[in-house]
């Protein structure tokens, strides 16, 4: 997900503090469950799949005591690309830096789909108390600091890679190509650079050979293990970074009528900022957020500084949504600042657009997840989160659908459970069987349903 806790890098994923909420689903038998679209294939995989988990537990605990940050995930790239070298991939390194590209080709002519794992880690120093934490140290934004898997991209990388290790065994049975995406750095890059998913994007990982579809998962701290979660459209949210710096004139603490106060004027901005979403925002048709982070003026109490820094971040779940809150920031800056004899100048940095799960491909797939999941029962329709994934840079190319996977011991209250991106974070591995199943089940049914058109 991202690092949220320093603030020069904006937050890129999964920021709630509560499991977004889910709608009932009513229990479907698993004789209603439609028929798997190549059921030959399916059944030879299931012992396949079944087999891997020994691995990737084995797998995780290693990717899991030895975590690296965005961009520098040397390791994690080497451990990679080695298994899928073992397993006859053609594999390419050093994409978007320290990515990792894995290719398969099926015996049978065919589209080519792409599953996507993030492997960076955060800068937290692990308390989980598990027998494999990791005990990395390193220096972040000049602090030292550990290095945690705090996030659950170690748990990614490990069921995407038994996922290949099983397909590559029906290599021969396979209607087209798999294209197993490992990125870097979805936590964020390095401000003011490109990295992640969107600098793969424009290195051409969707081409070459050309993807057609694509699929992501990422595992839920507070999600009961056994259970899926999606939402057709706006899943989760875009996130931008802004910045309003009010430049007024400074003076003593005593004679503020000798100053253009720039920290009043932020005061004002940040209070008149709530009501973007509070007043000029149909809430029946679109959430959003507008939240300031930061304030940055002055180094002494009775000195009244020249100019003050806010900052903060903006999520929303449509692109018209977007535009509408950068536009009453810039004039709301602007006309405060104005009214203050100060000038404003705003920053918006885009950092990753809506996670859109593409509904056509969303529909189509949901049957898949539902015989994975071993019933409809165990596949959840959710709302909208707030937080946002780099997953959304492939789906603004090609068709994409991104789910959740439940990592909590049943029966275990959400409300104890170590959130995502704090120390404590663990999740049960026994989720991992459904995760792989998952991704395999996602590849072989788009490949064959594709083979009938």
């Amino acid at each position: 997900m991202n690092r949220l806790l320093l603030l020069p890098l904006l937050p890129a994923a999964l920021l709630l503090t509560a499991p977004p909420a889910a709608r009932a689903q009513k229990a479907v038998p698993k004789t209603m469950l439609s028929a798997a679209p190549n059921a030959a294939l399916t059944a030879r995989l299931a012992p396949l799949v079944a087999a891997e988990q020994a691995s990737v537990v084995a797998w995780r605990r290693d990717l899991h005591e030895h975590p690296e940050l965005g961009n520098e995930e040397t390791r994690t790239a080497a451990f990679v690309a080695a298994q899928l070298k073992s397993w006859g991939l053609e594999v390419q390194t050093g994409v978007a830096r320290t990515g990792v590209v894995g290719v398969l080709k099926g015996g049978k002519p065919g589209r080519v789909v792409a599953l996507r794992a993030d492997m960076d880690g955060l800068p937290l120093t692990e308390t989980s108390g598990l027998a494999f934490a990791s005990t990395v140290k390193t220096t972040y934004l000049g602090q030292p600091v550990g290095v945690m898997h705090a996030c659950g991209h170690d748990t990614h990388v490990a069921m995407l890679l038994g996922a290949a290790h099983a397909l590559s065994q029906v290599r021969q049975q396979l209607p087209g190509t798999v294209k197993f995406i490992f990125q870097p750095a979805e936590e964020g890059s390095v401000p003011g650079t490109v990295g992640g998913a969107r600098l793969m994007v424009q290195e051409g990982v969707l081409d070459k050979p050309k993807v057609d579809a694509i699929f992501g998962l990422h595992i839920w701290a507070s999600g009961p293990v056994g259970q899926l979660w999606y939402r057709p459209r706006g899943e989760m949210a875009s996130s931008d970074r802004f910045s309003v710096k009010i430049i007024g004139r400074g003076a003593h603490g005593a004679k503020p009528w000798a100053s253009v106060d720039p920290v009043v004027t932020a005061a004002q901005l940040i209070t008149s900022l709530q009501t973007i979403v509070s007043r000029q925002l149909d809430l029946t048709q679109d959430a959003a957020v507008v939240t300031v982070g930061t304030v940055q003026a002055g180094v002494r109490y009775n000195i009244i500084p020249p100019d003050a820094t806010i900052s903060g971040t903006i999520r929303a779940f449509s692109p018209a949504t977007q535009q509408r809150i950068w536009d009453s920031i810039r004039r709301m800056a602007a006309g405060i600042a104005a009214a203050n004899g100060a000038t404003a100048e705003v920053s918006i940095e885009p950092y990753v657009p809506v996670t859109f799960n593409d509904p056509a491909l969303t529909a189509q797939m949901l049957p898949t997840l539902q015989r994975a999941a071993n019933g409809a029962a165990n596949v959840v329709e959710i709302k909208a989160v707030t937080g946002a994934e780099d997953f959304a840079c492939f789906q603004e190319k090609i068709p994409g659908v991104f789910i959740f996977l439940g990592g909590m011991t049943p029966g275990t209250d959400p409300a104890t459970v170590a959130d995502h991106h704090t120390a404590g974070f663990k999740v049960d591995e026994t989720s991992f069987p459904l995760g792989v199943r998952t991704l395999v089940s996602l590849a072989v049914d788009y490949l064959s349903e594709g083979t009938k058109k």
